[in-house]
């Protein structure tokens, strides 16, 4: 249970980059395609060539899977990382579905540093509203409330199980990692996408 809660927790990571790093080392993120898993180092092939992570002796796997505006309910609370419209608003790029022991975690409206002029906004579905041309939520949150766009090319996705077993050569997985000071890379968790989700970002 409790490596499980990591795994949940590491995830909830990927979804907060507009707060504090949670270690004074610089944080790197990866995404990418695992080439192999050597014991406690995993390598793996991003856009810009083969990076190697050292993996700390109680690293987590947690995994997401692919999700859908109906499993966006009324009183769930998820964690949306949206892009500002030229013409105000938000429209949505990515939603996690947190699991209800996650309800809570990191409740509010903030910048997102993954994109420019993007924010996060963790909070609870007052209300969900479907048109023809797409759908939008409202959460609320203390002190305030957003209203996003969701679209069809939003990223959608929900929690899951996972194992270090599951770290296979073509595994797609994201991390944050630390850079040490002989520049080396560290981790202690890692996400996996199942089949039909994408990478968080």
């Amino acid at each position: 249970m409790r490596l499980a809660s990591l795994a949940l927790i590491g995830l909830v990571t990927l979804f907060a980059a507009g707060a504090q790093a949670q270690s004074q080392a610089p944080q790197t993120r990866i995404r990418g395609t695992v080439e192999r898993l050597d014991g406690q180092s995993l390598t793996v092939k991003t856009q810009e060539g083969t990076t190697t992570i050292a993996l700390a002796p109680n690293y987590s796997v947690g995994a997401v899977i692919k999700a859908a505006t109906a499993d966006i309910k009324n009183g769930s609370f998820i964690g949306v990382g949206a892009r500002m419209l030229p013409g105000g608003g938000l429209s949505a790029v990515q939603v996690f579905i947190f699991p209800e022991a996650m309800r809570g975690t990191g409740e509010g409206h903030r910048p997102w540093g993954v994109l420019p002029e993007a924010t996060m906004t963790n909070a609870t579905v007052a209300e969900t509203v479907s048109r023809v041309d797409g759908s939008s939520v409202t959460l609320t949150y203390p002190g305030g409330e957003q209203t996003i766009a969701i679209t069809p090319e939003a990223n959608i996705i929900m929690a899951a199980p996972a194992q270090a077993a599951d770290l296979v050569a073509g595994a797609q997985v994201a991390l944050t990692a630390s850079r040490q000071a002989d520049g080396s890379l560290s981790s202690n968790r890692v996400t996996i996408a199942r089949a039909g989700a994408q990478l968080p970002l």
